[in-house]
């Protein structure tokens, strides 16, 4: 499956969204926007996309496949499953939860699944990759009990995320490559046009609460 490929199985289901105005999770703005959660319902296609996913790494002795909850866990459990397929081994599949520790977020497995990824070859999969700093954390938690990770397969990198982003991954393979423009608030030009955020899709919801609770606070103080 090759990058034209993925993009139009993502536009099938609606998963790509142009022309809007858009808070990312960092904070910046931008006009477009991959729907992850789009995907999902729609088995088959996704499917699809983590069989091309586990055949890229089907020759790399994977034992295990680990994924940032909650929408990662669809990812983890079909890649493995397809390796599986492939390599006629059974590869494993777990997730990685957030929790915050000393008022910072990290990633712990729980649940006894870290007998199934100590001293284990991981591969670890997300589905949109925009900065890298969730899936790092996820390949920190698991070096963190001698998981020996191996690589890391996305369907998007949005954020032209290297292997130097993700602690150094030894692979790093996404179906669908593509860099988006994004802007900080102050120089945004969506927000000049005064282009309505979009609040049902990334975190513009999250973004106006903000600015109206401060607008709250600013007229009551």
């Amino acid at each position: 499956m090759n990058n034209e490929e993925a993009l139009q199985i993502l536009g099938k289901v609606g998963a790509i969204i142009i022309d809007s105005h858009i808070v990312y999770s960092s904070g910046r703005h931008g006009a477009i926007y991959i729907n992850k959660d789009a995907i999902y319902p729609h088995t088959k296609d996704i499917s699809k996309l983590c069989r091309a996913i586990a055949e890229r790494f089907s020759d790399d002795g994977i034992e295990t496949v680990i994924a940032p909850a909650i929408g990662g866990c669809v990812l983890s459990n079909r890649v493995a499953e397809h390796l599986t397929d492939i390599t006629k081994h059974e590869v494993l599949s777990v997730y990685a939860e957030k929790e915050l520790f000393l008022g910072e977020s990290r990633f712990v497995i729980k649940r006894g699944y870290d007998k199934f990824v100590a001293d284990k070859r991981i591969l670890v999969v997300e589905d949109v990759l925009t900065t890298g700093s969730s899936v790092k954390k996820v390949i920190e938690a698991v070096r963190d009990i001698r998981g020996n990770v191996v690589g890391l397969g996305a369907l998007v990198n949005r954020g032209d995320v290297t292997p130097k982003d993700v602690a150094d991954v030894p692979k790093l393979v996404s179906l669908i490559n593509i860099k988006l423009d994004s802007y900080e608030e102050t120089n945004c030009p969506l927000c000049s046009q005064r282009i309505p955020i979009n609040i049902r899709v990334g975190h513009g919801k999250e973004y106006l609460d903000g600015k109206n609770a401060v607008k709250k606070k600013f007229i009551s103080g």
